[in-house]
């Protein structure tokens, strides 16, 4: 294993949530890769939320609390280019081997990422608010 894929497994820290021996190659990956790194950049997406209202005029701070999380899941599922950019910001902290699990099954792995990331946006919809969008 080189340098950077060591770094990154040390910098992102311990797998999150239950791996057992029953566990699915999807669940271990989203467990060991994809939440702690959901994790790590949980600041950065936030700020990306925030960059995305402003660039798209969007005055979250008028949406009623329902219209918010609709908002939020409308964002990342259907402006392809955002969704890219937030899945850049999560591959990027693969290591090489994780790239190579990932490409084998990338629609799946999508699927999990976006929704874990929709639903970690979504419980912390009170930031938006702070911040005055």
């Amino acid at each position: 294993m080189d340098q950077r894929d060591v770094f990154l497994k040390e910098f992102r820290g311990e797998t999150i949530g239950i791996v057992t021996p029953q566990s699915s190659a999807d669940e271990l990956f989203q467990n060991e890769v994809l939440r702690p790194i959901l994790k790590l950049q949980n600041d950065l997406f936030i700020a990306s939320f925030i960059n995305y209202l402003g660039k798209n005029r969007i005055h979250f701070d008028t949406f009623s609390v329902e219209k918010k999380l609709t908002a939020i899941e409308n964002a990342i599922q259907k402006d392809i280019k955002f969704r890219n950019a937030l899945k850049g910001m999560i591959i990027a902290l693969f290591t090489i081997d994780e790239y190579a699990q990932y490409i084998k099954n990338s629609s799946s792995l999508n699927k999990r990422m976006m929704g874990m990331l929709i639903e970690r946006l979504k419980s912390q919809v009170q930031l938006f608010e702070v911040q005055g969008i």
